[in-house]
């Protein structure tokens, strides 16, 4: 099939989630944790192949066993796992989460640094990329480190063969410690992006533009065609410079959020993958599907949200079609 040749690179974190057994307490007061495996990046590539697709994972883990653990995970879910680096030098990175009685989440994080960090530049190959592929990646490992500038590299090899970027910001203030430099970060590597996910919860921190209308408007500057706006409970809306399309979430009951946000990212990209969508053709496939995708990635990131953890139980493309079916427009 013609679609195994396009693949999904992702880039960034992939980490181990300890997920709060008890919900509704603050991680002072948690006893007992679940051992999931995450990152932003990791999650999105999973759902990727989870529903059919083909996806890699960019990135560096340490030594130790759950560095193991992830490397065995992913490649049980189909991700490529063979740009996935290992170091002595640091640790795989922990995230310590509580999940809140509605299901949204608080965060502790372990790394300092932690193996991810320490991917450098050079350990990033031009022949990864082609002109048919999309490569993903977020902010949390753009803090300054050799990780930040292993990003660049990799865009500049995307750039260059032709590929689609995307960009889910994924916006984690925590692990910043100076949200100026964050915002300018964020800001700095926005252009190179042809698609860019962001939340209502991240919109103003990112552009520092209070009203709504102004601060999407602001988000279209360089390479930037489509922005992506998710609104939690609300649904989600793809914006154009020219056109808005807006669907509503399927009403589903919020048992964790963790990967929702990365889920409806994969099946977004999803969607681009299989139906061939390149540079030149994004906009117009947007033009002719775009409430189809968003569908499909809304229905994508609610089946996540209904279930704890995020890779360990990610839908199937017979899943997501038959929510789509049961809720039918």
């Amino acid at each position: 099939m013609e679609m195994n040749m396009r693949q999904l690179h992702c880039m960034g974190e992939a980490l181990i989630d300890l997920i709060a057994h008890t919900k509704g307490q603050s991680l002072d007061q948690v006893t007992t944790f679940e051992r999931v495996a995450g990152g932003a990046p990791a999650n999105v590539a999973a759902v990727v192949a989870s529903l059919g697709g083909q996806s890699s994972l960019i990135t560096k883990l340490g030594n130790d066993a759950f560095g193991d653990y992830l490397v065995s995970t992913l490649k049980a879910k189909g991700v490529g796992v063979e740009h996935i680096f290992r170091t002595s030098e640091a640790n795989t990175a922990l995230a310590f989460v509580s999940v809140k009685e509605d299901g949204d989440r608080d965060f502790s994080f372990y790394r300092n640094p932690s193996a991810d960090l320490l991917l450098n530049e050079d350990e990033v190959k031009r022949e990864w990329f082609n002109q048919q592929d999309i490569f993903h990646f977020g902010s949390v490992d753009l803090v300054e480190s050799p990780m930040k500038y292993a990003h660049r590299r990799a865009i500049e090899w995307m750039t260059q063969a032709g590929g689609i970027i995307s960009f889910d910001p994924n916006v984690r203030t925590s692990l910043w410690n100076d949200l100026d430099v964050y915002k300018q970060t964020i800001q700095e590597f926005l252009p190179f992006a042809h698609i860019l996910k962001v939340s209502e919860e991240e919109l103003e921190f990112i552009t520092g533009i209070p009203e709504q209308k102004r601060a999407i408007a602001s988000l279209f500057k360089g390479n930037v065609r489509i922005v992506l706006y998710t609104k939690g409970a609300r649904g989600a809306t793809i914006y154009t410079k020219d056109h808005t399309w807006e669907v509503p979430t399927f009403p589903i009951k919020v048992a964790d959020t963790t990967g929702a946000g990365d889920a409806f990212m994969g099946g977004f990209l999803y969607q681009l993958l299989v139906n061939e969508a390149t540079v030149s053709t994004l906009e117009p496939f947007i033009g002719r599907h775009g409430e189809e995708v968003l569908r499909f990635a809304n229905a994508t990131g609610a089946l996540v949200a209904s279930v704890k953890g995020a890779i360990d139980v990610l839908p199937t493309q017979t899943h997501v079609n038959t929510l789509l079916d049961t809720h039918s427009v």
